[in-house]
């Protein structure tokens, strides 16, 4: 534990469920929250088996679901749960990670997170930040499920920037020497994910590649998946420590959040544009609007970008020009906000182009295509301005998330 002082994470007492993984595992409650019926085939392979689809709420369910007895059922579950002796401990542990992916082959590193170095607000300058800009009113569900609850069960993904001093290439190749934890196929399409238990050894190098890789920066990692999440753990940390004398704080279950770490540079890290669509707006009107405000090359742009537009079978292309550090979706988004705070409407973000190009084609709607994400301008970005405009980016594909998998003990 001392050689992670002040690198926002070290091991912890992870626990595993002794059961049938497969269905076991569901992955992240924050996707396929449009589609009702991925949830009822989860929950029809799920039947009565063991799985951490009863200690999660699915966002899909939200709106017909009381979020107070929700909370009280995941409680009891996990109540339930741990009293069958469902799970065995790995104490003081980090787990290495492969999971296959659309993109090819993520690597991770599930151990747990600081928060007293994560801030998701405005010009902190923390070393664990967001990478996208908070919605206050998604933090409080999540508080419910998370205060009291004995379990804590983790779908957050934080980014590492280690291209000066790669962390997972050392986890590779001393694979061989660690403990094999579990291998098998997640459900649903998900792929396959395989997990080891990290060696002494491993991990004293990786305190000191972590060690190297603060030395040059203040801001060491970002959270790309399960911000919210992250959030809501940080506001119950705050509430005990305003109850505790400091020299507790360190020792507070609560001041920790289990999450995975994956490289900003690993190649099966995909970033991919979260695209926009609106609704209830005469779609022609709203882009004569965004055409007549176009900035140009006068208002001291340096670059420009284009962004597809599609309404009603037709589409076209708004040529933005942009000074450098300016993103298309930053543009995009304030405008759409503007507009529909002017004239009413609803947003949507959609990860599929051709579910944007299908739902175009209804009379009052309009949708908007994004280029990709330059995962090189992540770091650089937040460091300099901030947090990005929400749902600017997406890591992989919906079933490419994070499944739920390793537990720990809040208590």
């Amino acid at each position: 534990m001392e050689r992670f002082a002040h690198l926002g994470l070290a091991p912890a007492d992870i626990l595993l469920p002794n059961c049938n993984l497969s269905k076991w595992s569901v992955i992240a409650c924050d996707q396929f929250t449009a589609q009702p019926d991925y949830w009822r085939r989860v929950e029809e392979r799920v039947g009565d088996s063991p799985s951490s689809l009863r200690l999660i709420l699915p966002e899909a369910r939200l709106h017909g679901d009381n979020e107070t007895a929700g909370a009280e059922r995941i409680h009891a579950a996990m109540q339930r749960y741990l009293e069958q002796n469902l799970f065995y401990a790995c104490p003081d542990s980090m787990v290495c990670v492969e999971r296959a992916v659309s993109g090819g082959v993520r690597h991770g590193l599930v151990c747990r997170i600081d928060l007293e170095e994560y801030d998701y607000h405005p010009g902190c300058r923390a070393l664990i930040r967001a990478t996208e800009r908070t919605v206050l009113e998604r933090i409080p569900p999540r508080v419910k499920v998370r205060r009291g609850a004995p379990l804590e069960l983790p779908h957050t993904m934080i980014l590492v920037d280690d291209g000066a001093r790669p962390l997972f290439s050392r986890l590779t190749a001393r694979r061989e020497q660690m403990e094999k934890l579990y291998g098998f196929s997640l459900m649903e399409g998900g792929g396959r994910i395989d997990g080891w238990r990290v060696d002494a050894e491993t991990m004293k190098g990786l305190a000191e590649d972590l060690a190297f890789l603060r030395r040059d920066t203040e801001m060491l990692f970002a959270v790309g998946d399960g911000n919210h999440s992250l959030a809501a753990a940080k506001a119950i940390y705050e509430e005990e420590k305003a109850r505790r004398p400091r020299e507790e704080w360190l020792s507070l279950p609560s001041r920790w959040a289990l999450a995975e770490v994956v490289s900003l540079n690993d190649t099966g890290v995909q970033f991919l544009p979260i695209h926009r669509i609106v609704f209830g707006v005469d779609g022609e009107a709203l882009l004569a609007e965004l055409q007549a405000a176009l900035p140009d090359r006068e208002d001291g742009a340096s670059k420009n970008a284009s962004i597809q537009w599609l309404c009603r079978g037709r589409c076209g292309t708004l040529n933005v020009a942009l000074p450098d550090d300016v993103l298309p979706v930053e543009w995009l988004q304030e405008s759409l906000d503007q507009y529909v705070a002017r004239h009413g409407g609803s947003m949507d973000y959609i990860h599929d182009p051709g579910a944007v190009e299908e739902l175009s084609l209804q009379t009052r709607a309009i949708g908007f295509l994004l280029p990709p994400f330059p995962r090189a301008a992540l770091f650089p970005y937040v460091k300099r301005r901030g947090a990005l405009p929400r749902k600017t980016f997406s890591i992989g594909c919906s079933r490419d998330k994070r499944y739920y998998l390793e537990a720990r003990a809040l208590f």
